[in-house]
């Protein structure tokens, strides 16, 4: 092949000392016991034990005290004692107790991999002809539980690329529970759960066509009094919320550095990690810009395709994509509209890939095949490796296959501008294939990435290294199409 792929000396490892605070549940009858014990500590104590904890984990996180005093609100709802009189308490006390309920977390103490890269909204005070970028990381730690992290750099005009050092904290993000819901979309995706209406519809017939997650609480809460069939009740908290809980909206302080934010898994569809977010820098019809992602939200047992929607890399949008066409994983939206229709890519049957259109952003009804397995490293499954990138030729895909042994390769596809379920061309042979010093990791022999990007000629695509680190190729795009289009 006549493409020449460059490695870039860039590369993200895992990291120890990336750490956030979370809650640390410790069961209601040892949580009751541990609270007791600090009640029974004189005001000298609390004091000083309150004092010495600051000192020594203040220096590690922001706003420590304001993560106590959330997490004692927290253990007041989770233990309900009238003889223990919480409320009463002096704001140290309640800081203690905080803290006893407060544990650090290495976000990405185990790997930092699959990447996604976009053009940052930001783009004042470049020296000429650079760009500023944002790369996203799925990042994995204790209990392989995945989060989204990010980091930002420039690629100059010459094509080298310089990165922002780390902030000094990182930070999980401010839940706001604002969501509206339309009762038709909800319903539809209860019906596409399997939920049955004598469970939702006692529910959902309190609610206006419009409701927030407030209302909806207020709704179960009526229906649970209302109603003595134990069963029903748990359908009703598990069926009905977990869904509700899957829509969300986060903010970070204005004070943080990118690299300081993190979207961690804070609803129970996604408790067991977030995986694998496609960012896309999407310009609508009117020339806005917006930011969105696609990913995958898992439980433990099921996962839920999800969408992040943003502006401003401060505030997200969390919801859930709805339709058949919307399952498994590998879901990639294209940074424009088509014909009037917004269009994604997926891999519904976990084999092939496909391409969907829709009018509304989170529903997606019928998905159409575009590629199947083709040449030999490709043979156990294709899909795409992030939104594809717009040229005069076509849509650049670039997509991974699994050959023999599981390897994961990138490769790459042009399809037609006006119609992309058309496939120009493809590559016979793999764009990148894990050389010596990549196919050790966790997930052994992989290569892939969520998203690249272009810049003055050539295509920057970051890439995961065997689930474990992180790095960075570029390509010359010309050279690249020009293969493709001789694979007509």
């Amino acid at each position: 092949m006549s493409i020449d792929v460059k490695r870039l000396p860039v590369r993200f490892y895992p990291d120890f000392k990336r750490v956030i605070i979370r809650f640390f549940e410790n069961g209601p009858e040892r949580s009751e016991t541990l609270v007791r014990k600090v009640l029974d500590m004189s005001d000298e104590e609390v004091e000083l034990t309150l004092a010495q904890t600051l000192r020594e984990f203040s220096k590690r996180h922001r706003n420590i005290s304001k993560k106590f005093g959330n997490h004692f609100r927290l253990v007041r709802k989770l233990i309900n004692k009238p003889d223990m009189k919480l409320n009463t308490l002096n704001e140290q006390r309640k800081l203690l107790i905080g803290s006893y309920f407060s544990m650090e977390y290495s976000i990405t103490a185990a790997a930092f991999f699959n990447p996604s890269v976009v053009e940052s909204p930001d783009q004042t005070g470049l020296p000429e002809g650079a760009k500023r970028i944002i790369v996203s990381f799925r990042a994995t730690g204790e209990g392989h539980l995945s989060s989204i992290v990010f980091h930002t750099g420039i690629i100059t005009k010459d094509g080298e690329m310089d990165f922002e050092e780390s902030g000094s904290y990182v930070d999980s993000a401010k839940m706001v529970k604002r969501t509206k819901y339309e009762k038709s979309k909800f319903v539809r995706k209860l019906r596409e759960m399997g939920v049955e209406e004598n469970v939702f519809g006692p529910v959902l017939d309190k609610l206006g066509k419009v409701f927030i997650y407030g209302e909806l609480l207020k709704a179960v809460k009526e229906t649970l009094e209302d109603n003595h069939d134990s069963e029903l009740k748990e359908r009703v908290n598990c069926q009905i919320m977990w869904l509700a809980d899957s829509h969300y909206e986060i903010e970070f302080s204005r004070d943080t550095h990118i690299s300081e934010r993190v979207i961690f898994p804070v609803s129970f569809t996604e408790r067991k990690g977030i995986e694998d977010a496609r960012f896309v820098r999407f310009t609508d019809d009117d020339g806005e810009v917006y930011y969105y992602a696609t990913y995958t939200a898992y439980d433990g047992h099921a996962i839920l395709p999800k969408l992040i929607v943003t502006k401003d890399f401060y505030r997200f949008e969390v919801k859930p994509l709805h339709g058949r066409a919307a399952q498994d994983k590998n879901l990639a939206l294209f940074p424009r509209k088509i014909n009037g229709k917004y269009v994604m890519l997926s891999r519904i049957d976990g084999t092939n890939s496909y391409i969907s259109f829709s009018k509304r952003l989170n529903m997606w009804d019928k998905a159409v095949k575009i590629q199947e397995p083709k040449y030999y490293w490709e043979y156990v499954q294709i899909g795409n490796a992030g939104a594809p990138i717009e040229t005069p030729e076509g849509w650049l895909l670039i997509t991974h296959g699994v050959g023999p042994m599981r390897r994961y390769c990138l490769g790459a596809s042009l399809l037609d501008l006006d119609d992309p379920t058309k496939e120009i061309g493809r590559l016979e042979e793999p764009l990148l294939v894990p050389n010596e010093d990549e196919r050790e990791g966790y997930v052994p022999n992989t290569v892939y990435s969520c998203g690249s990007i272009e810049h003055n000629g050539r295509l920057y695509i970051p890439y995961g290294l065997s689930d474990t680190r992180s790095g960075f190729v570029s390509v010359d795009i010309s050279r690249l199409l020009n293969e493709l289009l001789s694979q007509r």
